[in-house]
């Protein structure tokens, strides 16, 4: 019997919420000895281990910084990764959002675990201190249809502050930009529920504030980290890497340069995702489901498999599900 094809979905920053704690201490015989490595090296820079953070009660100070969130959700969407029935699976991509990027290039073999984990907290280091931020805002209908007269007005506030587009994002936009552009925003902006909302503890990730990062990161993090992904992964412009003609060199340089201080574009990776590989399936790992929503709009703009609505979304869930979520226990049991 052939098996069915997935494409993996690697999550970013912003993904390990309070709703996700003890998320990691319930996977346990899933990559303990990786888990156990990561914790060792915490616990030598006197940092609380992955674990410990896990169990301990939800705290935006504590658990959303960079040195402890990024590290927590690649653990995570590691071990949800090796979570899967292989047997009754193939994974025939992978990709993800933001900080997913380097998720998928330990997923693919890019990079050892070991070498991600040190990318992961080399790059939290560089983006920590720029007095810039992110700020959330939705430019879709209550169908989850692309509103072009609110797409529009946004990129126009956007152009009128300085800020900058950081993520295309499903039926949102990421804006990056300093802070006191931000304040503008979220005054100009017209509220929309809980929208603009700025993302905590996050950097101006995906624009040109972070420019100096680059450099920095060169310096400490060698090309002789990188090999050729031994599964066909996409970035955030929507380019494929492939296990034999991938440039080493070029994917270092993307890796370190462009996809820090240029646009990432979620929606043009998913968009690849569902038109090159024709997954049965994708698969998003944990921790959470906030991609949950990004990634059905996106489906909604290309109308893949007839889905062009948000009620057209939740009939195919309901009924066969195309997206599943490894955090929502009923869809787990379905490819693990």
């Amino acid at each position: 019997m052939a098996k069915e094809r997935l494409v993996i979905i690697c999550p970013g920053r912003g993904s390990y919420t309070r709703e996700s704690a003890g998320y990691l201490n319930s996977k346990k015989n899933i990559a303990d000895q990786e888990i156990s490595w990561m914790n060792n090296q915490r616990e030598a820079i006197n940092l609380p281990t992955l674990n410990d953070l896990d169990s301990s009660t939800f705290k935006s100070k504590i658990h959303m910084i960079g040195v402890n969130a990024s590290p927590l959700i690649y653990a995570c969407s590691y071990v949800d990764f090796f979570s899967i029935n292989k047997n009754k699976y193939e994974i025939v991509g992978i990709t993800g959002n933001s900080m997913g990027w380097y998720t998928t290039l330990a997923l693919s073999g890019v990079l050892t675990f070991q070498n991600a984990f040190k990318l992961i907290n080399v790059m939290s280091s560089l983006t920590k201190d720029d007095n810039g931020g992110q700020i959330i805002y939705p430019i879709v209908n209550e169908n989850w249809q692309i509103d072009e007269l609110t797409y529009s007005m946004v990129l126009n506030e956007i152009k009128k502050v300085g800020a900058y587009v950081s993520i295309n994002l499903g039926g949102y936009i990421v804006i990056a930009g300093k802070q006191d552009s931000l304040n503008k925003l979220l005054k100009r902006l017209p509220v929309n529920d809980k929208y603009p909302f700025q993302l905590p503890y996050h950097s101006a990730y995906h624009s040109a504030i972070m420019s100096s990062v680059p450099e920095k990161a060169f310096d400490l993090l060698p090309k002789s980290l990188f090999t050729r992904p031994k599964i066909h992964i996409i970035d955030g412009t929507g380019h494929i890497w492939s296990p034999y003609s991938t440039k080493i060199s070029q994917l270092y340089s993307y890796t370190l340069n462009n996809q820090v201080t240029q646009i990432y574009d979620f929606n043009s990776a998913i968009n690849v995702a569902i038109k090159e590989f024709s997954p049965d399936k994708l698969v998003l790992l944990g921790p959470g489901n906030t991609l949950g929503g990004p990634v059905a709009q996106t489906l909604i703009q290309n109308r893949w498999l007839e889905i062009d609505s948000k009620i057209a979304f939740t009939k195919k869930q309901n009924n066969n599900p195309y997206l599943i979520s490894m955090s929502i226990k009923e869809q787990r049991k379905i490819v693990s």
